[in-house]
């Protein structure tokens, strides 16, 4: 088993993610890329001390980018990552975004 620390990469904080903290006490984070969801279930349980009801998991992928500078237009992408959007039992709660 993995290292939770190393399977939960931070917490996405965006005005869908708080949306669906509120209504629906589910939290999103980016997770590590070859993480799976039993692996993402225990991390979370074991670091929050909370019980997982169901976990989804998506694959972002990037989007073009571009930027003008004075040498000339710079073309690129983000980068992509993995999204998990986790639902938690009845009553539980994580604490780090209460402060919001």
């Amino acid at each position: 088993m993995k290292d939770p620390r190393s399977v939960i990469i931070q917490p996405v904080l965006t005005e869908k993610a708080l949306r669906l903290k509120d209504t629906l006490n589910q939290y999103i984070f980016n997770v590590a890329a070859d993480a799976n969801k039993i692996e993402i279930k225990s991390a979370i349980e074991k670091r929050f001390s909370v019980k997982v009801k169901s976990i989804r998991t998506e694959n972002v992928k990037p989007k073009p980018r571009q930027r003008f500078t004075r040498s000339g237009r710079v073309q690129g992408y983000t980068s992509h990552w993995k999204k998990a959007i986790v639902t938690l039992g009845e009553g539980d709660k994580l604490d780090f975004l209460e402060n919001l």
